[in-house]
C-alpha cells in the first residue's frame, strides 16, 4: 500500500487536505514555505502543526553541517508527528552523512531529500540505525525531466533497504496522476503529491467512453462561450 502525502505549505490548503482520508501526511520545503508567504519559519511551521497531527516534514535550510544539526534538533522538538527533512548533500555536493548520523542517533525521525540515485540510498543506509524512522525521498519527476528513467533507481533503492524495516522509500517530484500507479507497482511506501494532482487521483476509474464525452463536452462548452461561427 503506497501512502499519499500532500506536498504543500499553504495553511488553507492544509486545512482542506487534512480532512481527506486519502491524505496520510504532509511534506513541505523552504520553497513552498516562501511561496505560502511564511515570514518566520518556526512560527509558520507551528501554525501548520495546530492544523494537523498527521506526519509532516519540515526541512532544515542551513547549508553547513553544524547548523543543519542544530536546526534539525530544534525542528524535532516541535511535535511528535514531525520529520526533520535533511538534504542528502549540501549545495556544494558534500554528503551530509554526519548530519544524518547525528540526528538519527538521537532517535529523530528523518526525511532525507533530494535523492537521485541508489548509490545515495546506500550511503544513507550506512549512516542510520534499524529502529528510528527514516524516509528516503527520490526525485522521480526531476530525474525524468532530464531524460533519465527513474524506475531503476527506485527498484535498487527498495531492494537494498528491505533489511531496514524503519526505512520508507518515497516517490518525490510527482508530475502526473499516473505516477501514483507507478509508485504502487514498484512497491514505494510513500508518494508526495501536490494538491491539484491529488484531486485528479480522486477521479480515478473513469471509462474511456466517459473520458471521451467529458473531453468533447469541454470543447463544445468553450466554443459556445467564445461564440465561434463559421
Amino acid at each position: 500500500m503506497t501512502k499519499i502525502f500532500c506536498d504543500i505549505a499553504d495553511l488553507d490548503l492544509i486545512r482542506k487536505f487534512n480532512k481527506k482520508k486519502l491524505v496520510k501526511g504532509f511534506t513541505t520545503n523552504p520553497s513552498l514555505m516562501r511561496k505560502a508567504g511564511a515570514k518566520n519559519y518556526a512560527k509558520y511551521s507551528k501554525k501548520i502543526l495546530k492544523i494537523t497531527n498527521k506526519p509532516i516534514s519540515f526541512e532544515v535550510f542551513a547549508d553547513d553541517t553544524s547548523n543543519m544539526i542544530f536546526q534539525g534538533r530544534e525542528i524535532s522538538k516541535w511535535g511528535k508527528n514531525v520529520y526533520v527533512k535533511v538534504p542528502v548533500t549540501n549545495s556544494k555536493g558534500k554528503f551530509m552523512g554526519k548530519v544524518i548520523k547525528d540526528l538519527n542517533c538521537r532517535n529523530i525521525k528523518l526525511n532525507i531529500t533530494a535523492v537521485y540515485s541508489s548509490k545515495q540510498t546506500s550511503q544513507i543506509l550506512k549512516n542510520i540505525n534499524k529502529k528510528t524512522k527514516v524516509i528516503i525521498s527520490i526525485f522521480a519527476g526531476r530525474m525524468a525531466d532530464t531524460g533519465i528513467d527513474p524506475i531503476p533507481q527506485f527498484k535498487e533503492s527498495i531492494k537494498i533497504s528491505k533489511k531496514y524495516k524503519n526505512v520508507e522509500i518515497l516517490w518525490a517530484s510527482t508530475r502526473e496522476p499516473y505516477n501514483f500507479i507507478q509508485a504502487k507497482n514498484l512497491g514505494c511506501h510513500l508518494i508526495t503529491i501536490p494538491p491539484s494532482i491529488i484531486e485528479k487521483i480522486e477521479n480515478f476509474g473513469k471509462s474511456f467512453k466517459q473520458l471521451t464525452i467529458d473531453t468533447v463536452n469541454g470543447f463544445v462548452i468553450d466554443s459556445r462561450k467564445s461564440k465561434f461561427n463559421i
